[in-house]
């Protein structure tokens, strides 16, 4: 594991969306799976659209949203979408 620890994955949300909801959960699977195999693990910190105008005219069509270093995944809601995501940006 390098000694550099990864940016925080930013996963924007809103209050009530069954997605969010099963994508955090999705999210919190997968760097489980890549701790258990000595891989870079980011902090996931959560964005509630609703608390920023900008974040919600921006997003709010597309949540889920994760954000981790300078690559953006909209309509984050497939496993392997998000493991490909997080290979790619981390890997």
């Amino acid at each position: 594991m390098s000694g550099t620890p990864p940016p925080d994955l930013i996963l924007y949300t809103r209050p009530g969306c069954g997605l969010c909801d099963e994508t955090r959960d999705l999210l919190t699977s997968l760097l489980a799976e890549r701790a258990i195999v000595g891989r870079r693990v980011p902090t996931i910190v959560e964005r509630d659209i609703e608390t920023d105008p900008s974040w919600e005219r921006e997003f709010f069509a597309l949540i889920p949203v994760v954000e981790l270093a300078d690559r953006r995944l909209e309509l984050a809601t497939s496993a392997m979408k998000l493991r490909r995501f997080l290979s790619a940006a981390l890997d």
